[in-house]
């Protein structure tokens, strides 16, 4: 009987595979704090993580652990060096929740340039005379820059190119040709696509390079009342710099999906502006995307835990380590 640990619930399809494994049982913690979330952890074979973190330390101490599983695409919060060192995969589930992302971007967007939260809040009040501000603006003609051009960069670009927005694309990681035979201009450095962009949407995952790649002077090269989107991860950006930004007025508006701390800090003061919009960490969530990295998820841990190679990880060179090989030879015996 396999010992799995879940941080949080998973969507109901999810539960429903899980609980129709016949050699688990299923721990759900609720939990994010790390230390707390430990003493679930110290006899577990497995551990599905929605929020919360994974590190070194903590592995150290789960000596039966087996696979750790990420309902979605990004690892940051999981040593996955100490991980794949100690013959751990850590499954992940690439292009499930593209889509659900790239639309939450365009409704954020849409958001924005319809003024919808202000014309809400005034029609409420009674001042239907807010239609005449005239503040909301068509997407179409506009220039918006995709920063990563990776499953949900490549759908926001297609769902901007069919609104006639102008795309450009950076990702010095994606061959040009790719970019350019999708009808989108390539811009080979991201100062040039700040610098030429009205919509800056922002794709990329959280490394040592682009932690903080947006901060004050990543934002001097915008042009004059841009919008920023971001729905990748909340250490891409610098809130004290967005917050400047924001109230000198060089960004007309921004939007983020996660901010740096999770849950927010609802004192921060980019909470208090009007031209900011802030969501709870939800793009992924729709009931459509929630179920395929649920169940796909479930799917690389029983497989692993079977002795199985699922490719579907963040670490594929695990099934090189020493660690991997001696556990699926004692999974034969």
């Amino acid at each position: 009987m396999y010992k799995i640990v879940l941080s949080h619930s998973l969507c109901e399809e999810g539960m429903r595979l899980l609980q129709s494994q016949d050699d688990v049982s299923i721990v759900i913690a609720n939990e994010s704090d790390p230390d707390k979330m430990l003493t679930y952890l110290l006899d577990a074979d497995a551990f599905i993580i929605r929020i919360g973190k994974m590190t070194a330390s903590m592995m150290e101490a789960c000596s039966k652990l087996k696979v750790i599983a990420r309902p979605g695409v990004g690892f940051d919060t999981i040593d996955v060096g100490y991980a794949q060192s100690h013959g751990i995969p850590v499954v992940i589930t690439p292009g499930e929740n593209a889509r659900s992302v790239a639309e939450h971007v365009f409704a954020l967007l849409f958001s924005i340039s319809k003024n919808l939260f202000e014309s809400r809040d005034e029609t409420i009040k009674g001042n239907y005379g807010i239609r005449n501000k005239y503040a909301a603006f068509e997407l179409y003609g506009k220039s918006i820059g995709v920063v990563g051009f990776g499953h949900i960069g490549r759908i926001v670009a297609e769902i901007a190119k069919s609104l006639g927005m102008d795309v450009y694309v950076y990702d010095p990681y994606v061959d040009k040709e790719k970019m350019v035979n999708s009808g989108y201009v390539h811009v080979d450095d991201l100062a040039t696509l700040l610098s030429i962009a009205k919509v800056v949407t922002l794709h990329v995952a959280s490394t040592k390079e682009t932690r903080g790649m947006f901060s004050a002077k990543a934002f001097s090269m915008m042009q004059d009342g841009s919008i920023l989107i971001n729905c990748a991860r909340g250490d891409l950006v610098d809130e004290v710099a967005l917050l400047e930004a924001l109230q000198s007025g060089k960004l007309y508006a921004a939007a983020e999906d996660m901010m740096q701390k999770e849950p927010f800090d609802v004192d921060s003061p980019l909470l208090s502006l009007g031209n900011f919009i802030a969501t709870p960490h939800m793009a992924a969530l729709t009931r459509e995307s929630a179920a395929r990295c649920a169940v796909k998820a479930i799917e690389g841990v029983m497989a692993v835990l079977h002795g199985n190679e699922w490719m579907k990880v963040a670490n594929p060179d695990v099934y090189k380590s020493e660690a991997w090989k001696k556990r699926k030879e004692e999974k034969r015996q």
